[in-house]
């Protein structure tokens, strides 16, 4: 059997994983580090060709008779960015990413134009909320219109790499419900939305076919030759980062809650009918397996974190003491961790916020604390709406950078209350890309095995990773949320402006 490969796109870094699914395990890894262009307006910006640098990087550190075994690969990206792209499939401006929210009034405008916030989620189920793909077209138009005018086609990250990889220009439903414009419940585009979007000019026209979840695509043979890849390998779909995320840990099935702890903080749950909020409580979004995939995302997660650790000049490496020598609830020092603003709870144009400090918990322990427990919090502030809708979970599976971190794993069981296990690979977008070329790779030789039943062969956890909540950190913690609570509500009127 050959191996497959996953690629993954996120805002700090591209990594690639590869994977050989008769050994149920890794073969090898890679990794590049990708640069933030950032303004004061909250751009929040890179460079595609970056990515392309990056993912051809990361190939030629494998060994090259690990890549002439790769049958097949997928790519997970980061959600809701927007590359713009010519006829002649030259990129027009850099990307803008979902951590963007210098277009926030265009969200705003967006909506209005079809009768505000609520008629926008009964027409897409979600409302346009700042980062999202359509409110950078409106932007784009005022802010570069040569490039508006040049547009031909609409591409979201991982679209792009795979028109890289492929030659051809196609979305996939999970990562396109991601732009505001798709209609989750009957998976397709809003005539409306794309209308209010720009009046002036069809949209529809500049974007891609959308794929379905186990089609491959053949790889260009020009892409083959330069990530040193055989010719006949194949490219999947791929998806989003948080629905590739969903398939690595497993959460491809009703029941099951997974939790990323990267730069963003998210959670989602698998459904097989779609979940949507009439209030926006949390993102409706597709899966990219044929089902849908509701989540609530924080823009402030592990970069809180770092944050703290940079300004007082140690590693987050180190955290885990700092984590150790202070107590739950950090003796009444609570953090608004909204440094590039947040969408949970939603304050596009949040600030960071610093309350109960003392004499005593003046210090970079209590800080880093403070951080880590505000991050969490926010997650936790979504995740009761996910409990208020009915929803009801026996585990948490946690993944991306914060769950290295064994006292922010202990800190996530205590204060969700709830057992927290981590899968072996740790890596869990670009491994859950790497199952879905799996899966798409099978099917297409006669094996009609679910997503499920391929997640549940190779998605394993670690017991030595596991938590369990501890009932008196427990009810620290619950006193601590509820403190930080009130502050939210207190300084909310503030943020909104």
């Amino acid at each position: 059997m050959g191996f497959v490969a996953g690629i993954d796109a996120g805002t700090q870094s591209l990594k690639v994983v590869v994977y050989d699914p008769a050994k149920r395990a890794l073969v090898a890894t890679a990794c590049a580090a990708l640069d933030l262009i950032s303004h004061e307006d909250g751009s929040r910006e890179q460079h595609p060709a970056d990515w392309v640098a990056a993912m051809q990087g990361c190939f030629d550190r494998i060994e090259p008779a690990v890549r002439a075994r790769i049958v097949a690969l997928a790519v997970s990206g980061q959600q809701h960015g927007f590359v713009p792209v010519d006829a002649d499939g030259d990129v027009l401006a850099p990307a803008k990413l979902w951590c963007d929210t210098s277009t926030t009034a265009e969200c705003a405008r967006i909506m209005d134009a079809v009768g505000g916030a609520s008629r926008t989620i009964a027409l897409a189920g979600n409302p346009i909320l700042a980062g999202y793909t359509a409110s950078k077209l409106p932007w784009t138009k005022t802010h570069r219109p040569d490039a508006y005018a040049k547009l031909a086609t609409i591409l979201l990250p991982h679209d792009y790499l795979n028109f890289v990889l492929t030659g051809q220009r196609f979305c996939e439903y999970g990562d396109a419900s991601g732009t505001g414009w798709l209609d989750v419940r009957t998976r397709t585009w809003s005539a409306d939305l794309l209308r209010a979007t720009d009046a002036e000019r069809d949209l529809a026209e500049c974007l891609p076919p959308i794929a379905a979840p186990d089609v491959l695509f053949d790889i260009d043979p020009a892409a083959a030759a330069r990530l040193g890849l055989p010719a006949t390998a194949k490219v999947a779909v791929g998806g989003g980062d948080n629905m590739m995320a969903a398939i690595g840990t497993g959460c491809v099935e009703e029941g099951r809650l997974a939790m990323s702890l990267g730069t963003s903080g998210t959670l989602f749950a698998y459904s097989d009918t779609p979940v949507v909020d009439p209030a926006g409580a949390w993102a409706a979004f597709c899966s990219s397996t044929g089902g849908w995939l509701p989540l609530i995302c924080t823009m402030n997660c592990t970069v809180a974190t770092e944050q703290v650790a940079k300004a007082f000049g140690f590693s987050t490496r180190d955290g885990d003491a700092h984590l150790h020598a202070t107590p739950p609830g950090a003796d009444g020092l609570v953090m608004l961790p909204f440094l590039n603003g947040e969408r949970t709870p939603d304050l596009p144009l949040g600030k960071g916020v610093l309350a109960g400090l003392n004499a005593a918990n003046f210090s970079p322990a209590y800080l880093y604390r403070a951080a880590m427990e505000g991050a969490t919090y926010s997650l936790k502030y979504g995740f009761d709406a996910f409990v208020r809708a009915g929803m009801r979970f026996e585990r948490i599976v946690l993944t991306g950078g914060g769950s290295n971190s064994a006292a922010w794993r202990q800190l996530v069981a205590d204060v969700f209350d709830l057992p927290v296990d981590v899968p072996v690979q740790a890596e869990g977008a670009a491994f859950g890309a790497a199952l879905q070329a799996l899966w798409a790779w099978n099917r297409s030789r006669g094996d009609d095995a679910s997503i499920a039943e391929v997640a549940r062969t190779h998605v394993a956890v670690d017991p030595a990773l596991s938590a369990t909540p501890d009932p008196v950190r427990a009810h620290a913690y619950a006193t601590a949320y509820r403190r930080f609570l009130q502050y939210l509500d207190a300084v909310t009127p503030l943020q909104r402006g």
